[in-house]
């Protein structure tokens, strides 16, 4: 799959050089401002895997210059960064952005919703690309999918979670829909830029945190302070993000219009499958190398909770109408198809192997 889409490409950058001339003499240089800080494994690589292809397909007429958080200062702020022009990309997630648009956070993942298979079904042909830029094109830009790191897991915990009463004034670093819903059954969510949850969690500012999975998260040390390791519930699919600027996007000629988008598809396609694979070969070796870990499942009561919550709040949001009601209505209904299938292929499948 990977070589079929770099094959895609350069055919596809190899037929656009009949642009006429002025577009093939045309230089041009973007920026990007990413969220994480320099060098953050899988997610840094995204936009800098996309940049090099820019480049490459362009034949380095179209750069694209990409800011760290370390430089740029401002991890969380990278949205308004590229609506008013002061960049004309960024690389993060959309649901950092529910307290500027509520709407927004529906394009990353949802507690208990689809995996990532359902999720790029319904995004790429079930409306959600059309409801995306329906959302973002009122603030000047276009979305893109930027990388899934698929079910991410349930978190980091200082005490074992026993009952729904552990939950109770808990402090937790969890942004998105998930944040609504713990917040809705007594913890206390809140949202923190990457390269400050060490910190948080060794001062004891947060009880808490999820972030990613084995692949990203051991490489962290939340397991020297918080060796509770929960599997998930909350981001069973959890989709990265690019940010265009929509002014610059239309200002490129079209070759290289095309050149971006493709670009950033193979990037995102790419992050997708190595995170699962790192996830795989750290998985493997977790108990022999981190035998501090204890591995945990939320018991029986705390997921019936959350589930309630999470059904009554999005039932809650879907009430408001408009464009919030339509996205639910859309996940909603290809979930239900797209679920009946995944019991019938894949889970059927797992099911049977270990029977």
């Amino acid at each position: 799959m990977k070589k079929l889409l770099t094959l895609m490409m350069f055919a596809m950058a190899t037929s656009l050089l009949s642009s006429p001339a002025d577009a093939q003499d045309q230089k041009v240089r973007w920026r990007l401002a990413e969220t994480w800080p320099t060098n953050f494994s899988l997610f840094s690589e995204v936009p800098r895997r996309m940049a090099e292809n820019v480049k490459k397909m362009s034949g380095g007429r179209f750069t694209i210059i990409i800011d760290s958080a370390n430089k740029h200062k401002s991890p969380l702020g990278v949205f308004d960064f590229v609506s008013s022009g002061q960049y004309q990309m960024a690389h993060s997630a959309s649901y950092y952005w529910k307290g500027k648009d509520i709407n927004t956070l529906f394009f990353t993942t949802m507690p208990l919703g689809m995996i990532e298979a359902e999720q790029t079904g319904w995004y790429y042909f079930g409306g959600g690309k059309e409801l995306a830029q329906k959302v973002y094109g009122q603030y000047g830009m276009r979305y893109y999918p930027g990388g899934n790191t698929g079910n991410q897991m349930g978190g980091w915990f200082k005490k074992e979670i026993n009952s729904i009463e552990d939950l109770q004034g808990l402090q937790m670093r969890i942004p998105g829909f998930a944040g609504e819903v713990l917040a809705k059954v007594g913890a206390k969510p809140t949202n923190i830029a990457p390269g400050e949850l060490y910190t948080a969690l060794e001062r004891g500012t947060i009880d808490a945190l999820e972030w990613i999975g084995p692949a990203m998260d051991l490489d962290m040390g939340f397991q020297k302070i918080a060796p509770y390791y929960y599997t998930g519930w909350h981001e069973p699919a959890t989709e990265l993000q690019f940010l265009v600027n929509e002014k610059a996007f239309q200002a490129l000629p079209e070759e290289f219009q095309a050149i971006l988008e493709i670009a950033m598809q193979e990037a995102a396609f790419e992050m997708a499958a190595e995170s699962y694979y790192e996830n795989a070969v750290i998985w493997d070796s977790i108990k022999q190398d981190y035998p501090e870990v204890q591995v945990k499942t939320f018991p029986p009561e705390v997921m019936s909770a959350l589930k309630t919550a999470t059904e009554e709040l999005v039932n809650e949001f879907e009430a408001k109408g408009g464009i919030t009601a339509e996205i639910i209505k859309s996940q909603r209904e290809y979930s239900k198809k797209a679920r009946e299938w995944t019991n019938i292929s894949d889970k059927a499948y797992l099911n049977n192997l270990s029977e």
